[in-house]
């Protein structure tokens, strides 16, 4: 099994931030991949279903950002899983808007969420990292992440990503770096990472070295004139 973690902020007024875009982003799996109903469980809301043969469980942490981890470690705890099979989809300030990548563990550069599930249980799950830009100032952090997305990017790249996290999540599993490049791929370049190689067109036979007339024979041409004389 593994789980899926959406960071963000429970209350309605946070649902279009750019702080929310990991519940956004497992929301667009749930809905893409059929996941059963949501229901509360281990301080947060729920899904289960599957990625391709994978058992997957949703998890959207109820306990506000900045305290995810206790819903994190109390699923974890539940199921008896290791940071390998935990992937945290989140906002991410240091990529600029439409970005994507993923990676295992690492800093937690300043992420209040991916601080408290350091904490409370690894820094070393998989992270899936969404890129809403930085606003250019540290102290203008706080509200640019806490304002909702512009409506020309929800109606654009957001709309477009989290179609493209929805349709491609299966890609994921098993999770490793080469399946995280894949997914990526999967995402911004829908297609791609199915797309078989092009095969170099076949080189044409070389043309058969045309056959040279037989030359004729002067001794045999000879004696053929001398018998056409007695005739």
């Amino acid at each position: 099994m593994i789980l899926l973690v959406g960071l963000g902020n429970p209350d309605a007024k946070y649902a279009g931030n750019r702080h929310n875009a990991g519940f956004m982003a497992v929301d667009a799996i749930a809905e893409a991949q059929g996941f059963g109903p949501e229901r509360e469980k281990f301080r947060g809301l729920v899904r289960e279903g599957r990625l391709g043969p994978e058992k997957a469980l949703i998890l959207k942490p109820m306990t506000y950002y900045n305290e995810a981890g206790r819903a994190v470690q109390a699923a974890a705890q539940f199921y008896k899983l290791a940071p390998d099979d935990v992937v945290v989809f989140h906002d991410e300030i240091d990529l600029a808007p439409a970005k994507l990548r993923v990676k295992k563990g690492g800093g937690l550069a300043g992420n209040n969420g991916l601080r408290s599930i350091a904490a409370q249980f690894s820094a070393d799950t998989w992270r899936v990292r969404i890129g809403v830009g930085h606003p250019g100032d540290k102290k203008a952090v706080v509200a640019h992440v806490l304002k909702d997305f512009a409506k020309e990017e929800r109606e654009g790249w957001v709309a477009e990503m989290l179609d493209g996290i929805g349709r491609a999540a299966p890609k994921l599993v098993p999770l490793s770096e080469e399946n995280g490049s894949r997914f990526v791929s999967a995402v911004i370049q829908p297609g791609a990472a199915d797309k078989p190689k092009a095969r170099s067109a076949p080189r044409p036979s070389p043309a058969p070295a045309p056959v040279a007339p037989e030359r004729a024979n002067p001794f045999i041409d000879a004696l053929a004139s001398l018998g056409r004389k007695k005739d």
